[in-house]
């Protein structure tokens, strides 16, 4: 029986909510579903009794969870003792990143975190599609949205706001949009996943959603290649607020159309399997946590993104 399931059970118990404990734990319902049913299957009786309405407590349950949480607060004070004896966080690091994100943002925190701790090794595969955990030689991926696989674990980093930008030389020369019906006259510049361009923008206004399908002459399967068309100012493009972070910060790209937000998306640090977690892996979460932390909060105090 797996601590992580375990700990999912008492998150179900805390909220009497599947979906809001998952929520609370940055993970998916279904993924914490099949830990409740692991921990039942592994027991024999079911924990929880559910109706079409609320989940609440079985007689087995109000017995079981008392102890189980006494059992995780004595192991979690026996980590803790532990990690404090641990001076040293060694192996190898295999971490797969997107291209842009890798290159632009990902790598020099990495170099950083290397710094921090010397006994690690680092192996990066940089690339804009999907990792099989099966196939390719990695332990983790840094992905934007959150895993779609109840198989999989992940850790949330942080929630990413898409941004609509473009050069003040290709603004100057085309002119700033108003609304999200004057794209039509400006020149899109595209990512393509799986030969698929995405080229019809969706942006939301309070309760109002606009669709545009745009029109273009770069298309890539690079997202640093996106970006760089968009700061050399050949379009506009619709991108990450992480990816275009440095270029908002120096002017390069400003933000465009403010007030129609783009479609926003989640960072997460994917793992094939609970079990397959380091403290390397736990430390780097934490890490990119906080690195992201800060560089959001530096696009919002200078107005650079919407609260």
């Amino acid at each position: 029986m797996l601590i992580e399931d375990l700990q999912v059970i008492l998150k179900v118990a805390e909220f009497r909510s599947i979906t809001a404990a998952a929520t609370s734990l940055d993970m998916h319902a279904a993924t914490a579903s099949a830990a409740v049913k692991r921990v039942e299957q592994a027991l024999g009786v079911e924990l929880f009794v559910r109706t079409t309405r609320q989940l609440r407590l079985s007689a087995a349950g109000e017995k079981y969870l008392p102890q189980c949480t006494q059992a995780l607060q004595l192991l979690e004070q026996a980590r803790q003792n532990i990690r404090a004896d641990q001076n040293v966080i060694e192996g190898e690091l295999r971490l797969a990143v997107s291209s842009d994100l890798g290159r632009n943002r990902i790598i020099p925190w990495l170099d950083a975190f290397m710094e921090q701790h010397p006994a690690l090794k680092l192996r990066i595969n940089i690339g804009d599609s999907n990792v099989d955990f099966y196939r390719d030689s990695v332990d983790m991926a840094l992905r934007y949205g959150s895993p779609n696989d109840a198989n999989l674990y992940g850790f949330r980093i942080c929630e990413v706001q898409g941004l609509l930008c473009a050069s003040p030389d290709y603004l100057e020369r085309h002119g700033s949009p108003g609304h999200p019906h004057d794209l039509a006259s400006h020149n899109g510049l595209f990512y393509q996943l799986h030969d698929i361009p995405h080229d019809l923008w969706t942006f939301r206004r309070g309760d109002e959603e606009y669709r545009v399908k745009m029109q273009g002459n770069r298309i890539a399967n690079d997202g640093d290649l996106v970006r760089r068309w968009c700061v050399a100012g050949k379009g506009i493009a619709v991108k990450s607020c992480l990816d275009m972070a440095d270029d908002l910060l120096a002017g390069r790209v400003v933000n465009v159309l403010p007030e129609f937000r783009p479609r926003s998306t989640e960072l997460w640090l994917i793992c094939p399997s609970r079990q397959s977690i380091t403290p390397a892996m736990r430390l780097l979460r934490d890490d990119l946590q906080a690195r992201c932390q800060e560089i959001l909060q530096r696009l919002r105090a200078q107005q650079l993104l919407p609260d």
